[in-house]
């Protein structure tokens, strides 16, 4: 069994919405062979995972994309199975898998769903051994692997604090990103993102946590506005605690005077012998020590989130029952059998411990490890009753007084906490902390919510809830308006175009495109950034307002969507489709499926755009979440019609002007003549990409005020739209630079150019080297039937092929055409470029397809306004059908 490719689908993505693993597995030999005909195969399964469920239907594959589901008896198929099975196992229960065929024989995708990446991919190659030691009849330990599994799970998932923090936040629908291994989590999006670092919040104040930490400086605040705190004061020895303790009476507490989770605290201490030991633990975990009078009672946490308390637990210290009949070593490794307890915060209780502490605290009750004590005794381990050394603790929320809540909530704010743990030692949370002694003992940063989320006893409290209810107000997810943006063609001048608007509308935008990310216009990376990673980093800015992304096929098959949900999806077109037959997308179909992946997304009270007259697009529709806007070039066109008959929404273009409908209504826009973008109307793709985006800027609700403010000042020069339909005139000819590099785009182009007046047509072209060899002969043959002289060159558009092969397929599909009878062959994309200038006439109508945008145009740029025009006359043309090539010294071939 070979697994050759595993990817990490991040975001939602073809298969579904959940984090998956995406697996190409190639079976032989007796791998490929049915489950039922390998002997044993089943019964050893089984014997190893009793969980397994091998008699599952097998779930439907993404059909739309990749072959059929694999069938059940499918090694294939029971892998993804295993996978799932075994993180189940460890604790990281999942249950999304899809197995699909592939084209070639006994190659399958298998997608298994993960929680967490590592676990996952451990699991995968952990299944694929497991499976192959089955098939050969091998021992496997199921046990170890699974326990490797659980440790690693344990290890690299968010602890029970922020765990329930983030789920609050998940069950809200506001979008989760986690920055790092630890528990630095971010919430919302761009301006509208919160941070928290597990119980604190991007509010805690550093100065309130400081303070927290030093609890002489802590009672010393409280007590200052009445809050009761115990009497006590810092020492420097052993000697000095024991004097301290004699001074303000016995019994005392002794801890760190900086320190946390209870770590070197020791209470109720009456002896000499116990304060100097206490005092010596205390003094492992920091240097600076506190003596406190010991106040009876109980051991409270009251959990304060903003401006009142939302959680109260009784803690009991670590502690066994005796039955007389077991030692305490025994009592210990029974209850430590709980699996409740666990060696780190992940659990909901913490192991109990037998250490230098616990052995000097049974020292005090006469015991040792090995004592048995009688039937019914408490036998204590710790002084202290944190839970992270063993303590337990009790849900008391309903009990609390509102007088103590309010003091509370006090402490909290004087120490400068937004969210605080805070100690309380009473004999009654009931009751007034006054009226019977009671005292604050600790205010806590970052409190640990496990108590209050899985008490011993008693009700958990929805303590995740009301932190986030602190960072968001009801009904707010933290999201910016984003808009997605896919398609053939047309995507990069309507992702423009729609951050333009954004822009004029007010709003901060961040935007990715196939030229780089760019937030509120300053350009912070180049090349293509159309994938999901330059998503994320936009939606990270926190100076961004709106997005707008540019949503690459590549980017959706290797990784799934950069965000989890769209407010508005824009597919421009799928038409003859492009880069087929790269990463098993082989048809037009298949290519749909994939950029409908947008569509699938849109939030329920978003809306995706689709191109009315486009049939793979418009089928799009009954895959959407949100609503529907129909957009098209003509009112008459059949789907749109339809659509708006059943009252739906669409934009059109009418009389020379752009039209929003509404059922029946219609609303007259803005005049195709405003619209510098449009040249008047005549660039008909031009014209469908203005309507997407003013179909999108509806759904978000911009004025028509905006709209057609953003619509006049977008002419899509080189600054604004480089290499997309940028017009620029020499020696009286006009030069339309474009990077169409596909059969629909050079269509689209040549029918702009028929409402262009000029009298011959020429071409600096290319085709790029990782298409289909039947691509790049269709591109030439549609120069070839449109134009009258090339210039045809090879360049870094090459991708892989040898020099020449380009070409070669260029020169096939250039004799299929009628109209081309002059073709130059160059080297290198600028030097086709000057060949060509050179050679212009008055009237031409020349079009760059420009391969390497900036360098390209800049090198234009600077020809036309530092060359003189001196243009030659060309070749008589021949009759012959056949263009006539001529290859220059530099020529390739």
């Amino acid at each position: 069994m070979e697994i050759r490719t595993v990817r990490a689908l991040r975001g939602p993505h073809i298969w579904g919405r959940c984090t998956a693993l995406e697996a190409v597995v190639a079976l032989e030999g007796e791998l490929s062979r049915p489950v039922a005909e390998q002997p044993g195969l089943e019964t050893r399964l089984r014997e190893w995972l009793p969980s397994l469920d091998l008699s599952a239907a097998p779930v439907e594959g993404s059909s739309r994309v990749f072959g059929p589901p694999a069938p059940v008896d499918s090694l294939a198929h029971v892998l993804g199975r295993v996978v799932l099975t075994l993180q189940t196992m460890a604790g990281s229960p999942v249950a999304f898998g899809r197995t699909a065929s592939l084209r070639e024989p006994g190659t399958f995708k298998v997608v298994a769903e993960y929680r967490e990446e590592q676990v996952g991919r451990d699991a995968l190659e952990a299944a694929r051994q497991l499976l192959t030691a089955a098939v050969s009849g091998a021992t496997f330990d199921v046990a170890a692997a699974v326990e490797k599994l659980r440790k690693l799970d344990q290890n690299i998932r968010l602890g029970p604090s922020t765990g329930s923090i983030v789920q609050a936040a998940k069950d809200r629908g506001i979008p989760i990103r986690r920055l790092n291994e630890g528990s630095l989590v971010q919430f919302g999006w761009g301006s509208r993102q919160r941070r928290i670092l597990a119980a604190e919040t991007d509010r805690t104040s550093a100065i309130g946590e400081s303070i927290a930490q030093d609890k002489e400086l802590t009672k010393t605040l409280l007590r200052s506005v009445g809050v009761p705190v115990p009497e006590g004061q810092p020492v420097e020895s052993a000697e000095e605690a024991w004097t301290v303790a004699c001074e303000i009476g016995l019994p005392v507490v002794v801890k760190p005077q900086y320190g946390n989770q209870g770590r070197g605290v020791a209470v109720n201490l009456s002896t000499r012998e116990q304060v100097l030991a206490a005092y010596a633990a205390a003094r492992e975990e920091g240097s600076s020590i506190l003596v406190e009078k010991f106040a009876p009672g109980d051991d409270y946490r009251l959990l304060v989130v903003g401006s009142r308390v939302v959680a109260a637990a009784v803690r009991h210290p670590p502690r066994v029952t005796g039955d007389g009949v077991r030692s305490i070593e025994q009592l210990v490794a029974e209850a430590n059998l709980d699996p409740r307890r666990g060696e780190d915060h992940a659990t909901s209780l913490s192991k109990l411990r037998l250490d230098a502490i616990g052995l000097a605290v049974l020292a005090e009750q006469g015991y040792t490890p090995a004592s048995v004590p009688p039937l019914g005794t408490l036998v204590v381990l710790r002084r202290n009753a944190n839970l992270s050394t063993g303590g337990t603790a009790t849900d008391v929320t309903a009990q609390v007084h509102p007088e103590v809540a309010a003091r509370m909530v006090e402490a909290a704010r004087v120490v400068g906490l937004d969210i605080a743990g805070v100690d309380v030692v009473c004999r009654d949370i009931g009751r007034p902390l006054e009226e019977q002694n009671g005292v604050i003992v600790e205010v806590n940063a970052a409190p640990g919510l496990r108590m209050h989320l899985q008490p011993s006893e008693g009700r958990p409290q929805p303590v995740g809830e009301a932190i986030v209810a602190t960072l968001y107000a009801d009904g707010d997810e933290g999201r910016i308006p984003l808009v997605a943006v896919t398609g053939n063609n047309g995507k990069t001048t309507t992702t423009r175009l729609m951050a333009h608007l954004l822009k004029t509308s007010g709003k901060r935008v961040g935007m990715t495109c196939t030229d780089g990310i760019y937030i509120d216009g300053r350009r912070i990376d180049t090349g293509d950034c159309s994938g999901p990673k330059s998503a994320k980093a936009v939606l990270l800015n926190p100076m961004v307002e709106a997005a707008v992304l540019e949503t690459a096929r590549g980017g959706i098959l290797r990784e799934g969507l950069g965000f989890d949900r769209c407010d508005v999806a824009i597919v421009t077109n799928i038409g003859e489709g492009d880069h087929l037959g790269m990463n098993g997308i082989d048809t037009v179909e298949q290519l749909a499926a994939v950029k409908g992946t947008l569509v699938e997304n849109v939030s329920p009270a978003g809306s995706a755009v689709l191109n009315a007259a486009d049939p793979l697009t418009a089928a799009m529709a009954e895959r959407c979440t949100g609503k529907v806007i129909f957009f098209a070039r003509e009112a008459a066109q059949p789907v749109l019609a339809a659509h708006l008959a059943r009252g739906g929404r669409g934009v059109f273009a009418q009389d020379g002007a752009l039209f929003l409908a509404e059922g029946s209504h219609r609303e007259r826009l803005v005049e195709l003549e405003d619209v510098p973008l449009t040249h008047n109307g005549r660039v008909g793709f031009q014209v469908e990409n203005v309507l997407a985006t003013v179909a999108a800027a509806w759904s978000l609700g911009l004025s028509p005020q905006v709209v057609r403010a953003a619509l006049a000042t977008f002419s899509g020069t080189s600054d604004q739209t480089p290499g997309r339909f940028t017009v620029r005139s020499y020696a009286g000819a006009t030069l339309i630079m474009d990077y169409g590099h596909n059969p629909d785009a050079l269509l689209a182009l040549i029918e702009a150019f028929g409402s262009m007046p000029h009298s011959r047509r020429a071409a600096v072209f290319t085709a790029a080297g990782d298409r289909r060899d039947v691509d790049i002969i269709r591109q030439a043959e549609i120069i070839a039937n449109a134009f009258d002289r090339a210039v045809v060159f090879e360049d870094a558009c090459n991708r892989g092929r040898e020099d020449g092969a380009v070409l070669a397929l260029l020169r096939e599909g250039f004799a299929r055409g009628s109209r081309l009878k002059e073709v130059v062959e160059a080297r290198g994309e600028q030097r086709a470029i000057e060949m060509c200038l050179r050679q212009v006439r008055p009237g031409d109508l020349v079009l760059i397809q420009v391969d390497q945008v900036e360098s390209s145009l800049a090198f234009i740029e600077r020809f036309i306004t530092t060359e003189t025009p001196a243009p030659t006359e060309l070749n008589v043309p021949r009759p012959e059908s056949t263009p006539e090539v001529r290859r220059p010294r530099s020529a390739v071939g």
